[in-house]
């Protein structure tokens, strides 16, 4: 066997493992090996298409001298491996699994891939393929610079925090860069944490950016060290997410044995160390300083505020705490500059989001769009609609505690201050679908018994209100409609709903009103309450 090997790539995502891909990993390794052929298989990152896991890509080069293109097939099975040999897959014979050129896909063509630019492109371990697909430029740039340059900068691209608070990203860094410089009982004076705790349902987007793309994690995270003067950051990850830990330490050695981490950065002589914790397994410790107690070893109860974690954070030191997504932005910024990020977006809502299709959809997976598209082109023209093949009545956006968007607002524009408008909040970008078979008035009744379950249990109108909340919801449902006791159940129901909203210590008990109320005001007939017209009915599209 002569020359290069044909490379052929098998996604090592946990989602695609999930379907089979490490098996088909081994199928075609020993295929190629029993007919003779030179080929490698390479385990890049999931593309984030998911309805075509396992995916396998082929390096094809067209023309001499011309650049390599990848050629798809998905769904792959191991079953269907010979036969993919024997159409030659791998010089680019056609195959019913055939979806053309990846790149060219309609999915990704329509898409503004910047955090993720590299997933599906790249050996997430690779530090030459990571540095040949643009990364370390922010983290170089950024040691040129002073620190309260790299925080003016971060400043001036408007970014915000992905993990659903959307609370801007400069100021709290300004905010811990102004901090005085006193080293704590550890001889650190600030500290970066990474809030990796996903817990949301319907999302994925910080699990495959740590799977896929680790190094984009670390260097964002670097960069906000070298702003705020940090030495010492931590990942959170998630207990729940063993592959993307595994996955994420191994990149943080690398790193640090090539000279991206550790006491002299590159030879600038300024030092950083990174280490990943696993979390406590605990919903509520995706709350910053709930977090910040488990990090700290004890158990994750949520922290009054003030004092606010930049000034009194991670064992009472200032401490910057952003999520995943929002340190993975920090390089491309540097990088490319702020005004190239404000380029993306809409209003105060700057760059993109990683949406996350879940639920009952038929193309499931990661779209990565400018702020201003809508739920509609979403889920219709990303996600196909419903996997049933029904309609869609309700759409969860931003996570379990977030409000279940009707149609008539699936033409608004996905910006933090639109949806803010109707009651909406865009979170963490997770979407999740339900057809017409849905009962809103179950959904509701989990969304309390969730928060009964998840609370840390500090405050009694989060611990006791969600309580309270499914017996109040199993009362009204089993009242006769329209009775008096039926009317009296959901007066108190919306009375609870604001005693939680308002008087909870933090977003678990002050957002589990927002699916509840969402689906008691947009869905009554589910409730047994009569209405003129049934809300959930389809809109007509503006303009179409």
């Amino acid at each position: 066997m002569r020359g290069d090997p044909i490379r052929v790539f098998v996604p090592s995502d946990s989602a695609a493992r999930a379907l089979g891909a490490d098996e088909v990993a081994v199928a075609i390794a020993a295929e190629a090996a029993r007919r003779g052929l030179n080929l490698a298989v390479v385990r890049n990152s999931s593309r984030g298409l998911h309805w075509l896991e396992p995916l396998v890509e082929v390096d094809q080069v067209p023309a001499v001298g011309s650049e390599p293109v990848r050629l798809g097939f998905g769904p792959v099975d191991a079953s269907d491996v010979a036969a993919l040999f024997d159409a030659g897959f791998h010089h680019g014979g056609s195959h019913a699994l055939a979806i053309g050129e990846v790149e060219a896909h309609p999915w990704l063509k329509r898409q503004e891939r910047l955090i993720f630019s590299r997933l599906g492109r790249t050996d997430p371990l690779s530090l030459v393929d990571y540095g040949e697909q643009g990364g370390w430029a922010g983290l170089r740039r950024a040691l040129t610079l002073a620190p309260a340059a790299v925080v003016d900068e971060v400043l001036k691209s408007g970014l915000r925090g992905r993990g659903g608070a959307a609370f801007p990203t400069g100021i709290k860094w300004k905010t811990v860069h102004d901090a005085p410089d006193r080293p704590g009982r550890f001889g650190v004076a600030k500290y970066i944490v990474c809030n990796a705790d996903e817990g949301d349902s319907g999302t994925f987007s910080d699990r495959m950016a740590m799977e896929g793309d680790p190094f984009g994690l670390i260097e964002g995270m670097t960069i906000a060290g070298l702003a705020t003067g940090a030495t010492q950051g931590y990942v959170y990850v998630r207990s729940e997410y063993p592959d993307a830990f595994k996955v994420l330490a191994e990149a943080i050695r690398h790193a640090t044995d090539a000279g991206f981490l550790g006491p002299d950065i590159l030879g600038s002589g300024r030092s950083f160390g990174l280490e990943a914790r696993l979390g406590a397994g605990s919903y509520v410790c995706g709350e910053e300083t709930a977090l910040l107690d488990s990090l700290e070893g004890k158990r994750g109860i949520v922290r009054a505020k003030p004092p606010l974690p930049a000034l009194q954070g991670l064992f009472g030191q200032p401490t910057v705490i952003n999520n995943v997504i929002t340190f993975a932005s920090v390089p491309l910024i540097l990088a490319r500059g702020a005004d190239f990020y404000r380029d993306y977006g809409v209003g105060r809502s700057m760059g993109t989001l990683p949406f996350q299709l879940a639920g009952n959809i038929r193309h499931g997976g990661l779209v990565e769009k400018a702020f201003g598209l809508t739920l509609r082109e979403l889920v219709e023209d990303f996600g196909g609609g419903t996997r049933s093949g029904r309609p869609v009545k309700a759409i969860q956006v931003g996570g379990p505690l977030g409000t279940y968007v009707p149609p008539d607002h699936w033409d608004t524009p996905l910006d933090y201050e639109a949806y803010t408008a109707f009651g909406g909040v865009l979170g963490h970008g997770g979407i999740v679908v339900h057809d017409d078979t849905a009962d809103m008035a179950q959904l509701a009744r989990y969304a309390m018994e969730f928060c009964a379950i998840e609370s840390c249990g500090k405050c009694t109108p989060c611990r006791i209100g969600s309580t309270r909340g499914v017996e109040v919801i199993d009362r009204l449902l089993a009242a006769e409609p329209a009775s008096r006791r039926h009317e009296a159940q959901v007066t108190l129901l919306r009375d609870l709903c604001d005693t939680m909203q308002y008087g909870s210590l933090c977003a678990m008990g002050g957002m589990t009103p927002f699916p509840v109320r969402s689906a008691l005001d947009y869905y009554p007939a589910d409730f047994g309450i009569a209405v003129s017209r049934d809300p959930a009915a389809p809109v007509t599209k503006q303009g179409g």
